[in-house]
């Protein structure tokens, strides 16, 4: 009985920092999680790439929907952790879009259609999926054309951060038989430290 109330105590005294730590993932009115890396722009694309190439950073299309829980995995799990925040607010140029969402959304070609209509044209199903776009976008091509990689899913810190950079260090560029997952297996032998991840 009284193992059972000790851990009854412990349980409730923990309770309220879980549930601060959710809570303090901000959520803006259209219910997607909001973080201070991530920009509220008129969504033409061809003007946030330019923006973001003015500023040295990458553009990245990162697909959300409301109540996703693996969005909120990434929100309340892995952004907040120092290193991979602030890799990203220091290298990227982050537009967030909403799967089920009506702003509309210019893409390269062109073409103006709201945010669900654009994912439904580029093919995107779930959220999260981040896409990763080059500096330059060639005439005529759509997003996921010209994207040099796609994140689809959520992952833990150390994956998310390896793709990030990864794509920074435009690795996807070389020739030297490491792609994106030889790449993430080399850096966790690096890490060492017991993680797959």
């Amino acid at each position: 009985m009284k193992n059972w109330m000790l851990k009854l105590a412990a349980l409730a005294l923990a309770l309220p920092l879980v549930a601060t730590d959710v809570a303090a993932v901000e959520l803006g009115d259209d219910g997607l999680h909001k973080t201070p890396w991530m920009r509220e722009t008129f969504k033409d694309l061809r003007e946030d790439l330019a923006e973001a190439n003015s500023e040295g950073k990458r553009l990245v299309l990162f697909f959300e929907q409301r109540g996703c829980i693996y969005c909120t995995k990434m929100h309340t799990e892995v952004f907040p952790r120092p290193e991979v925040s602030g890799y990203i607010a220091e290298h990227y140029f982050v537009v967030q879009m909403n799967l089920y969402g009506d702003v509309e959304v210019t893409d390269f070609d062109g073409e103006v259609l709201s945010e669900k209509d654009m994912a439904r044209k580029w093919g995107v199903l779930f959220t999260p999926t981040i896409l990763f776009l080059p500096e330059e976008v060639k005439q005529g091509q759509t997003a996921p054309q010209a994207a040099v990689a796609t994140m689809p899913g959520a992952f833990g810190p150390g994956t998310t951060l390896d793709m990030f950079t990864w794509v920074n260090e435009k690795r996807y560029l070389l020739d030297n038989g490491e792609d994106f997952q030889r790449y993430h297996a080399r850096r966790i032998s690096e890490r060492n430290n017991g993680s797959a991840d």
